[in-house]
């Protein structure tokens, strides 16, 4: 009997200590609950736990990369689309996040996909489209504010994609292409614009310089000169043209 209650006792206290050693990685925390009360965050390494009398939670520090599901999104401008996104945050107090909420993902997750909805239902699709650093920075700060009574750091917000419907693309791409033909006609107008104010300048320079004018006569003839046209026009300026009609008509008089 002696024999047996040794067996029995060293079998009790090996089968405590397994029980009780708990062994946490660098990246890991127990919370502690000492009957059914917190007592203490303890970790990493070695750890006793006392049977029966403590109890704990393991959670995990390290950053958790948690897919948003896609939503269904009406804009300001009652534009429907399907939004996804990627959310990154990790427990910084391992108490809170065990005590303050059952479930830290899945509030996280649910909290993560009505802010992702009522922000970006604030904005316009333009906006949704250019501008998603800021949106990313608007979701993150709301996301980090109410998670923090979980004990949860948000660290950032990143939207994947903005979906449209095939009706919806159409329309835009139609808007695109009127938009570049609208800027096409503005650049051409202006164009003539700037050009009609250039030869209005020149021919002020030339009405008040006629050497110009006999410049660009002869600049007109080497142009004329360098086609391959077998006809040949040389206009005459008048002020050759006016003392030859004169002397004519002067020698028919006489």
């Amino acid at each position: 009997m002696t024999a047996y209650f040794v067996y029995f006792v060293v079998g009790f206290v090996v089968l405590f200590l397994v029980s009780a050693i708990k062994i946490l990685r660098e990246y890991e925390r127990a919370v502690v609950f000492m009957l059914g009360r917190f007592w203490k965050v303890k970790g990493p390494g070695l750890i006793i736990v006392i049977p029966i009398i403590q109890s704990m939670e393991r959670v995990d520090l390290r950053t958790v990369v948690m897919d948003v599901p896609s939503q269904d999104v009406i804009s300001r401008d009652n534009v429907s689309v399907h939004v996804n996104a990627v959310v990154y945050f990790r427990v910084i107090d391992p108490e809170k996040a065990i005590i303050q909420v059952e479930d830290y993902y899945a509030a996280t997750s649910q909290l993560a996909q009505t802010t992702l909805r009522s922000v970006l239902g604030q904005h316009e699709l333009d906006e949704m489209l250019a501008e998603r650093e800021r949106l990313n920075a608007d979701i993150q700060g709301i996301l980090d504010q109410q998670t923090d009574v979980w004990g949860i750091k948000v660290a950032n917000v990143e939207i994947k994609h903005v979906d449209l419907d095939e009706s919806m693309i159409r329309a835009i791409a139609k808007q695109a292409e009127a938009e570049r033909v609208r800027r096409a006609k503005i650049i051409h107008a202006e164009g003539e614009m700037q050009a009609s104010q250039k030869l209005l300048e020149a021919a002020q320079i030339m009405s008040k310089q006629p050497q110009t004018m006999q410049l660009r006569y002869l600049q007109t003839l080497t142009e004329i000169a360098g086609d391959k046209s077998s006809t040949v026009v040389f206009p005459l300026p008048m002020d050759i043209i006016e003392p030859l009609v004169k002397k004519l008509t002067k020698d028919a008089e006489t």
